[in-house]
């Protein structure tokens, strides 16, 4: 697949900015994997995963059409998406279209659980197929500047906190800021701000939040990579947004509280 110019351009940028920064080991529910550090010998793999992503969506889609909504199941295309090991190879190559990953697949998923007209969940669908292709070319190029030399190795940074709840209040200083770069007018700054904090902070957290309280992670990674974004880029008000950030505050409060609980009753069995 040819991205246009400006794609390139928008690719080359976050690529430049992704060499300056590492990310945490955890990504999704499990490990990073090794092959983000051998893309070139993974690209072949990523493209089947891809196919058949794309087979999985289209095999939902039609079941749908024929079946309805029960019948389709469209829950299971978050899971086909965290079960690929292209998930990691793009999360940390190139986050901003993750992003648009995750706003496809909510988009497909909504439209089917709407009954929705067969054609809006197609036009949704193809978006969304657009959006993984498009991925798949960034891990491309990504590949030829880590053979290169130009892109760092995925690892932990010294300056990471030391355990998940400090991740927790850094990740809520975080997003408040947020809010204070987008009343600035600062629209790209604040859409960095929030791909970074998830890929950087987030991604840390969920793996060992997710044996605690599923949905709440569920909501949250909703909340980084669809309603937040999603506010900002369609410009809503000032307002509009810090409601949401604080809806997600609240939910990383309830985290926060749920691995204490966890801490604490490990004490109090020793």
């Amino acid at each position: 697949m040819k991205l246009g110019s400006k794609n390139i351009q928008k690719l080359l940028t976050s690529l430049v900015l992704i060499a300056g920064f590492t990310a945490f080991q955890t990504v999704a529910n499990g490990d990073v994997g090794e092959h983000v550090n051998h893309l070139s010998d993974n690209i072949k793999k990523y493209e089947e995963e891809v196919n058949w992503l794309t087979s999985k969506v289209d095999g939902i889609v039609t079941t749908y059409q024929k079946s309805g909504a029960k019948a389709a199941h469209p829950e299971a295309l978050m899971e086909h998406w965290e079960a690929v090991d292209f998930h990691a190879a793009i999360e940390t190559n190139y986050v901003l279209i993750y992003a648009s990953i995750w706003q496809g697949l909510y988009a497909v998923k909504g439209s089917i659980d709407e009954k929705s007209s067969i054609a809006d969940v197609k036009a949704e669908e193809a978006k969304l197929n657009k959006a993984l292709w498009q991925a798949l070319g960034a891990v491309k190029m990504a590949a030829k500047y880590q053979d290169a030399g130009l892109l760092a190795q995925v690892k932990t940074t010294e300056e990471a906190p030391k355990n998940s709840i400090e991740a927790l209040v850094v990740i809520d200083e975080k997003i408040h800021s947020v809010v204070a770069k987008y009343a600035e007018q600062l629209i790209d700054t604040a859409t960095t701000m929030v791909h970074d904090t998830y890929l950087n902070l987030f991604e840390g957290v969920e793996g060992e939040l997710i044996a605690i309280d599923a949905n709440l992670v569920e909501d949250l990674e909703k909340d980084f990579n669809v309603t937040l974004p999603l506010a900002i880029k369609n410009n809503k008000s000032v307002d509009e947004v810090r409601d949401i950030v604080t809806a997600m505050s609240t939910k990383l409060s309830k985290a926060k509280m749920l691995l204490e609980n966890k801490e604490k009753n490990k004490k109090d069995v020793f």
